[in-house]
């Protein structure tokens, strides 16, 4: 059998707060480790049936990106449903969540350009 595994590795300030997300994989493409600003994973425990979660991102993590990351992983999950259950109801519901949420960003860039 074949492993695969994901490695993280977070520098924290004194007060325990993220300065620098690494990470790294055996199927990752690029060579070596890789920095990050924003960590985002989920676990499910079948268990309890419930979201294990941990959100992670540095100091210097841009406002703007994050936002991003968020509408990214909504994509995701939207992706997820649709390649795991096939639930078109749940993939555009998801789905219609991001376009809403890139309208949003657009029009707050107009508001601010500067950011």
């Amino acid at each position: 059998m074949k492993k695969s595994e994901i490695n993280f590795s977070i520098e924290l300030d004194a007060t325990r707060i993220p300065e620098k997300i690494f990470w790294d994989a055996t199927e990752n493409p690029n060579e070596g480790i890789n920095e990050s600003k924003a960590i985002s994973i989920a676990v499910w425990d079948h268990y309890h049936k419930g979201l294990l979660g941990i959100n992670l991102w540095t100091k210097d993590m841009p406002s703007d990106e994050m936002k991003h990351f968020a509408i990214d992983i909504v994509g995701n999950v939207a992706q997820m449903v649709a390649d795991s259950t096939g639930d078109k109801k749940m993939i555009e519901i998801l789905e219609s969540t991001c376009r809403s949420l890139k309208r949003h960003l657009d029009e707050e860039a107009k508001e601010n350009p500067q950011q």
